[in-house]
């Protein structure tokens, strides 16, 4: 019976505003792409590089944003110089800042399984930010149990932070599940302790077509749903 339920933070709880950000750059060229266009390229180069190039997305972006945006690029259909695009997004970095933002109903949803009697945790790959992010968004207030790679000396997929994650929480691997949006750090890393791991898709297999992995969710709302509850009630979401 699952007991512990642990999240993934990064496009798992939390979504940066970079669409917007992104749209106001290609804007100085004279190249328009709408929120959708350019949430999509996100999500195929995000799983293109979580799959060729695992570990590049959480270290220091500049050791590969060139590849990045010139990644991004190709799926937008976009010839752009790159360094003029990194001029442009630098430019803009005042006025328009990259910040990490709650999903809508996350922090409800988290409350929500809490009130179904499960304990909550996270385990994510990401630097001394994490606690800033946790915070001023309220997740922190929701999670019995965080286990940040920067402040432990591992990172996903290497099974002994998941370990770490279940002592720190007293609670067995067949006991919890691990919901996250990458295969390769969080599905491959959480069953190499037989641990259970739902993943995150909101493209369905898009950016992901390598895979025949399920179970699928679009979000963490469906989280619930997943475990044989109701949704999310209203009165929570206001």
């Amino acid at each position: 019976m699952i007991r512990f339920l642990w999240f993934d933070l990064g496009y798992t709880l939390a979504r940066t505003n970079r669409e917007d950000v992104y749209r106001k750059a290609l804007e100085r060229f004279d190249v328009f792409r709408n929120a959708e266009e350019i949430a999509l390229a996100y999500h195929r180069t995000d799983k293109l590089f979580m799959r060729e190039y695992p570990g590049v997305l959480g270290k220091d972006s500049r050791a590969f944003l060139p590849w990045y945006i010139g990644t991004l690029n190709y799926y937008l259909r976009l010839p752009l110089p790159i360094e003029e695009v990194l001029q442009v997004q630098r430019s803009l970095a005042q006025e328009w800042p990259i910040e990490w933002k709650a999903y809508d109903g996350a922090r409800e949803t988290l409350r929500y399984l809490k009130s179904l009697g499960y304990r909550l945790g996270l385990i994510s790959n990401w630097d001394e930010s994490a606690r800033t992010v946790l915070a001023r968004n309220g997740l922190d207030e929701e999670l019995d149990e965080i286990v940040i790679s920067s402040e432990v000396g591992l990172e996903k997929p290497n099974p002994d932070i998941f370990r770490l994650a279940l002592s720190r929480g007293d609670v067995s691997a067949s006991e919890s599940l691990y919901i996250g949006d990458n295969y390769y750090d969080d599905v491959i890393g959480s069953q190499k302790i037989g641990m259970h791991c739902l993943l995150i898709n909101a493209y369905g297999n898009r950016g992901i077509e390598e895979l025949s992995y399920h179970p699928i969710i679009s979000g963490i709302q469906e989280v619930a749903a997943y475990l044989g509850h109701a949704q999310v009630p209203l009165e929570m979401n206001r």
